[in-house]
């Protein structure tokens, strides 16, 4: 970090004001009636989380509370006159239980005086991860858990923040089933159980739906990596969930939930880190989170704002250059929340968020560590705009909400396209390792035929638009029955723009706008058949319409692919069933269908632009699930699932030197994936999951074949997604004195896989360990934090593109942060 922004991060340490007290009160309007119906009120209206612990009680009859009070208080007469408790968590977690019976009383020795326990447990400060008590809300009916046939992973905010904010990596390095490539910060794509495409970031639809709240936050653009400051909970769908969340959920679901505004009083927090990687430049985080209640009806106000800076540890000594992949990040969130009355309620939000990279991440595999030989730089910018319009209504037993959404998002890349010297070079002849392009062709605008030994670049810039809109009806689950029904319409726009650029002289190369509009209707019902069998179902009916055109392509070729580029229309339906049957207590086996779909669409291909298909999953799925971590010593899941993709959309590279896109042809992807918790003490976690993909392509799409003639065998697996990996942690949790220690170390080892379809993409990259240990000592106001990641400095590679563009393709690799120890306070008022 440089001295000013230390400085400048301390300042506002320092003038932040006094802390908050606790117990603010906040306005309760929730009806009396069964526990299932009032819980999801009070929660929301609290603005915490509440989980139940004995499902009999859902039916349980609860009393009404009305008024301004503490959330502790409004609860306890919520349960009054009830056989429930409830019991605190965490800061913003509620667990209600049964309360124990009475024991008879007995003659005995009169008890010696024993020490009170603290106001807070040690283990209170562990918020526990998912469980059977837990309610799915990324389920759309508010389903328990341990009603659930499927695979959820729950991970909380203050978990992700813990050791410092690293946006989606927080969530990587904690689950085994999440992957990513890495180009680096908003520009990766994401994959969950082996459903997995491509290494670039073309016209495809993503695989994998990310969600902020119950808004989509893109539809075929990168992952924009946000960062996950003042954020409740994570949610992990795995599987297909195409009839509740549509396109682009092949692989699952990312639901990020943010904490909502709070009305029962002002909060301030903030947080400052300093940063120092080894080989490399320093760099440092600083965030601010207030929270402001506006007048007397329960309106107010969050924000959010933060800036990090991401030191360098790559040279260049070609250009004399060192640490050059510097990465700043800025953005911010806003979210005001109007109570409406008579159950109404409005969120008014809105964030941005600006990536800069300097230069590439990834070095030479041929030269020194963390070196490589580039010729220009290659930065990259991303812009993320969002603005959301959410409006939710309780009537009793039934919740509506209606969740609309505009995105902009921009992605500009520089790419090396240099053509390498050569003796007695001209015109003409290969400039790629990936095939040939004609320099002169390529340059044919210009007059002059440019030299072999001078830098050439390749920019690209996509920018996408979207509205997305859903509204939907449902019944939470209780007394055995939860169902939900609603509509969603999206209407994006994206296009992508190329060009060459040598010195001063441009030329552009073809590029694509793709154009999709679609409707959808769904429907999903969950019921308790018989006492301990549980099924679900239900369908979604989609009608999607494509369009698009070619951007810079000559008169007479735009002419002649007219009919390829003209609006056509698909309709899928998505059907889903599953069965949950808990033969014994804290034992679960279900059985689960699924299917997701993405749309088709246009792909440049050398001069033309050409159409590609929609493809679909058919996933089938068993698994049982045992214990339960707050309760038991221990917990276990264990899955299996098969999938059929047919008609896969994959970008490989083309015969000059391009990646495009096209439906390579069907595949089928195994994957067993299994997670184990065992908690020996109040204060200590052992934590360790595991999962093993195998997937082929086995039924190559002819329109290809060309491609790999030259090497059918490198066609095997589906590309980017590791055959196995195994994630470790453990996490220690106490008090000293009036302070909380705490203390987690994690450990992750990803397994080789390939980065791309086809010959020239068919490099290996992964089989390397990650690790990393978080401390911090200090209480719910102030914090002093101790960081350290890949303890053992260790390189890796984890992703083998560097550059599609130049000679040596096969040298690239993209190794892991060096070792970084970050230091931080954090203060809340």
């Amino acid at each position: 970090m440089r001295p000013r922004l230390a400085l400048a991060a301390t300042a506002i340490l320092l003038t932040v004001p006094a802390p908050a007290l606790a117990g603010e009160e906040r306005a309760f309007d929730v009806e009396g009636g069964r526990l299932s119906t009032a819980v999801p009120v009070i929660s929301r209206q609290g603005g915490v989380s509440i989980s139940v612990a004995d499902a009999a009680l859902w039916n349980a009859r609860v009393r009404p509370v009305r008024g301004r009070m503490p959330i502790d208080k409004a609860i306890r007469r919520l349960l009054a006159g009830t056989d429930a408790r409830a019991v605190r968590v965490s800061t913003t977690s509620w667990r209600i239980e049964r309360r124990p019976a009475p024991q008879r009383a007995r003659a005995a020795p009169a008890p010696r005086q024993t020490p009170q326990p603290r106001a807070r447990e040690p283990a209170n400060d562990v918020v526990a991860a998912a469980s059977e008590t837990i309610i799915v809300t990324a389920s759309k009916t508010d389903l328990p858990y341990s009603h659930f046939a499927g695979v959820v992973t729950q991970l909380d905010g203050g978990d992700l923040a813990f050791g410092g904010e690293r946006g989606m990596d927080s969530i990587l390095s904690r689950t085994a089933t999440v992957s990513s490539t890495h180009l680096g910060p908003g520009r990766n794509k994401l994959f969950i159980r082996g459903i997995a495409d491509s290494s670039f970031t073309g016209p495809t639809q993503a695989t994998v739906g990310q969600y902020l709240g119950d808004i989509r936050l893109s539809y075929n653009a990168p992952d924009p990596d946000l960062r996950l400051y003042d954020i409740d909970n994570v949610e992990i769908l795995e599987g297909p969930q195409g009839t509740l969340y549509g396109a682009g959920s092949l692989g699952g679901i990312i639901r990020v939930v943010p904490k909502a505004p709070d009305p029962r009083g002002p909060m301030v927090q903030a947080i400052a880190g300093v940063s120092l990687t080894q080989h490399g430049d320093p760099g440092g985080d600083i965030a601010g989170i207030a929270n402001l209640p506006v007048g007397d009806d329960g309106h107010a106000l969050r924000l959010v704002g933060y800036m990090i800076t991401d030191g360098g540890y790559i040279d260049n000594p070609l250009r004399g250059q060192t640490d050059i992949n510097r990465v700043h990040i800025r953005g911010g969130r806003g979210t005001f929340r109007l109570e409406a009355g008579n159950g109404w309620a409005i969120d008014i939000g809105g964030m941005y968020q600006a990536v800069t990279s300097d230069d590439a991440q990834y070095a030479d595999k041929d030269a020194p560590p963390l070196t490589r030989r580039s010729m220009i730089e290659q930065p990259a910018k991303t812009r993320y705009g969002l603005a959301t319009l959410v409006t939710m209504k309780d009537w009793g037993d039934l919740r509506f909400q209606s969740s609309n959404a505009f995105i902009d998002h921009r992605l500009s890349e520089r790419f090396d396209a240099s053509l390498p010297a050569r003796e007695g070079s001209g015109g003409g002849g290969p400039n790629t390792a990936m095939g040939a392009v004609d320099v002169a062709r390529l340059f044919a605008p210009i007059t002059i035929t440019p030299s072999r030994d001078v830098p050439r670049r390749l920019d690209q810039h996509n920018a996408t638009r979207m509205f997305a809109s859903e509204n939907r009806l449902w019944r939470p689950y209780h007394d055995g029955l939860g169902w939900v029904v609603g509509a969603s319409f999206i209407a994006n726009r994206a296009r992508q723009d190329r060009e060459y650029a040598y010195g001063p002289l441009r030329t552009p190369l073809p590029g694509v706008t793709n154009r999709i509009t679609e409707w959808t209707g769904y429907a999903e019902a969950t019921t308790e058949l018989l006492p301990g069998i549980i099924a679900s179902g239900g369908l979604r009916l989609s009608h999607v319409r494509l369009g698009g055109m070619a951007e810079d392509v000559p008169f007479d070729l735009a002419e002649a692919g007219r009919a390829t580029t003209a609006s056509r229309h698909e309709t899928d339906l998505l059907p889903s069933a599953s069965l949950m049957a808990t033969p014994l207590d804290n034992l679960r086996l279900y059985a689960r269908y699924q299917e997701g779909f993405r749309p088709g669409g246009l792909a440049v291909d050398g001069n033309f632009v050409r159409r590609f298909l929609n493809d679909r999953v058919q996933t089938w799925e068993a698994g049982v699930r045992f214990g339960d971590r707050r309760l038991t010593l221990l917990d276990a899941t264990l899955s299996v699932s098969y999938s059929r993709w047919q008609n896969i959309q994959a970008d490989f590279i083309d015969s000059n030197g391009f990646p495009t896109t096209a439906n390579i042809g069907d595949g089928r992807i195994t994957s067993v994936s299994g997670a184990l918790a065992v908690r020996p003490s109040e204060a200590l976690t052992f934590e360790v999951g595991a999962v093993y993909n195998h997937s082929r392509v086995d039924d190559l799409s002819p329109q290809i074949l060309p491609v790999f003639a030259a090497a059918p065998a490198r066609l095997g697996r589906i590309p980017n997604v590791a055959s196995h990996a195994v994630r470790g942690s453990a996490n220690y949790a106490t008090m000293v004195g009036d302070q909380d220690v705490r203390i987690n170390g994690w450990a992750s080892y990803v397994g080789p896989s390939r980065l791309g379809i086809g010959p020239v993409l068919g490099e290996s990259q992964g089989d390397y360990v990650d690790t990393g240990l978080a401390m911090r000592i200090g209480n719910e106001r102030r914090g002093l934090s101790l960081t350290l990641t890949n303890l053992f400095d260790s390189r890796g590679n984890r992703f083998s593109l560097g550059t599609p563009f130049v000679e040596g393709n096969a040298g690239f690799m993209t190794p892991l942060r060096p070792r970084t120890l970050r230091i931080a306070i954090d203060v809340a008022y």
